[in-house]
C-alpha cells in the first residue's frame, strides 16, 4: 500500500467519525433540551410538546449515529428500522396522551 492510498482510508474514516459524533450529539441535544423544557413546564399539553422531540427526533439521530458507526449492513438497517419506529411510535404516542387528556380536562370541566 502507498502512503496516499493509507491517507485516503484514515480521511474516509475520519469523515465517518465526525459524521457519527454529529449525529449522536445533535440526538442527545434534542433529549437534554426536552428535559429540561419538561422540568420547566407544568401545563399538560406543554409537557406534552416539550417531549415530542427527544421522540420524534432526538432517539432516531441516536439511532442514525449508531447505523453509521455499524456501516453497511443487516444491523444498521436494523438499527434505523429501530430508529425509524421510535420516530413513528412517538408521534402517535404524543398524539394519543394529549387527545386522551384534552378529553378528561374536557369530562372535568363539565
Amino acid at each position: 500500500m502507498t502512503d496516499s492510498h493509507v491517507l485516503w482510508i484514515e480521511g474516509r474514516m475520519m469523515a465517518g467519525h465526525v459524521l457519527v459524533l454529529v449525529l449522536l450529539w445533535a440526538g442527545v441535544a434534542f433529549v437534554l433540551l426536552s428535559v429540561v423544557a419538561l422540568a420547566r413546564f407544568g401545563d399538560t399539553f406543554l409537557r406534552l410538546h416539550a417531549l415530542a422531540p427527544a421522540a420524534c427526533a432526538g432517539v432516531p439521530l441516536i439511532a442514525a449515529a449508531v447505523a453509521v458507526d455499524q456501516g453497511a449492513g443487516r444491523a444498521a438497517v436494523k438499527t434505523l428500522l429501530i430508529g425509524l419506529l421510535f420516530a413513528a411510535g412517538g408521534t402517535v404516542t404524543t398524539i394519543a396522551l394529549g387527545k386522551a387528556s384534552w378529553q378528561a380536562e374536557r369530562r372535568e370541566r363539565e
